[in-house]
C-alpha cells in the first residue's frame, strides 16, 4: 500500500486529506510543518508528499530543496489562487506538481494516482518492454529507468524523467508546452508554460554541459521544444 504525508499547518485540512485518501486505499501520515515533514520523511518509507506551501518554522518552498537531498518522491504542492509566485518558486525548487486550494477531491486523488505511477515506474517497481534510447552522448533505459550523459547516470524526478523520454522517443519534433502538460500531467494544459519551462530549465541543468546554451534541448521562441536528432554533428 503506497504511504503518502500530508504536509500542512491547518489540522482541518490535513483530517479532510486524510479521509479522501484512505478512502482511495491510501495509507496516510500527517506533519504540520517542513521539519515535521523531514523528520517523517527520514524514519519511514515515504511514496509522496502533499506540501503546504505557506507553514511556520519551514515552509514548503524552503523544505522542497532539502527533501530533495535525499529523495526524489514525488512533491505536490498545495498552494491558494492568491500564491502565483509560489508555484513557480515551488516547481523551480523540485516540486512536481501543484494543486489549488479548493480542489476537489477526485482531482487530488487523480493527480497522486499520476504522480505515484511515473514514481514506481521509474523506481522500478514495474518495468514495460527492454528499450534503450539514445541521442548522442544521452541514453535512457526504459527497463531499468536510468539515464546517463557521457556515461554517468544522471538522477531525475519521476516527471522529469518522463519528459525527457518524450523526447527522445520523439527526436527532431517539435512539443509545444501544452502538448508536453496534456502527455505527461494528463491534465487540460491551463498555465502549461509556466509549469513546462521550469522542468525544462531542470533537465537542462542536468543533461547539458552549459544549460544556458543546451545542445540537446532546444527551444523554438513561440512555438515549443524538441530535442535535436544530431546534437553533436
Amino acid at each position: 500500500m503506497y504511504k503518502i504525508l500530508i504536509c500542512d499547518d491547518e489540522k482541518d485540512i490535513v483530517s479532510a486529506l486524510k479521509i479522501y485518501l484512505e478512502t482511495a486505499g491510501y495509507e496516510t501520515r500527517a506533519a504540520y510543518n517542513g521539519k515535521e515533514a523531514l523528520a517523517v520523511l527520514r524514519e519511514e518509507e515515504i511514496h509522496l508528499i502533499l506540501l503546504d506551501v505557506m507553514m511556520p518554522e519551514l515552509d514548503g518552498i524552503a523544505a522542497i530543496p532539502l527533501i530533495r537531498e535525499f529523495s526524489n518522491l514525488p512533491i505536490i504542492l498545495l498552494t491558494a489562487k492568491s500564491e502565483e509566485a509560489d508555484k513557480v518558486s515551488g516547481l523551480c525548487a523540485g516540486a512536481d506538481d501543484y494543486i489549488t486550494k479548493p480542489f476537489l477531491p477526485t482531482e487530488l486523488i487523480a493527480r497522486v494516482r499520476s504522480q505515484l505511477r511515473r514514481y514506481m515506474e521509474l523506481g522500478g517497481s514495474r518495468t514495460k518492454a527492454d528499450e534503450t534510447l539514445t541521442v548522442g552522448t544521452i541514453s535512457l533505459d526504459d527497463k531499468e529507468k536510468r539515464v546517463s550523459v557521457d556515461g554517468l547516470a544522471v538522477a531525475l524526478t519521476p516527471t522529469e524523467y518522463e519528459i525527457l523520454k518524450l523526447f527522445m522517443q520523439n527526436p527532431g519534433v517539435l512539443f509545444s508546452p501544452k502538448e508536453i502538460y496534456r502527455r505527461i500531467w494528463k491534465d487540460n494544459p491551463y498555465g502549461a508554460e509556466g509549469t513546462v519551462a521550469v522542468h525544462i530549465r531542470h533537465l537542462r541543468e542536468k543533461i547539458e554541459i552549459n544549460p544556458a546554451e543546451p545542445r540537446y534541448l532546444k527551444a523554438i521562441w513561440g512555438q515549443g521544444y524538441k530535442i535535436e536528432k544530431h546534437a553533436l554533428e
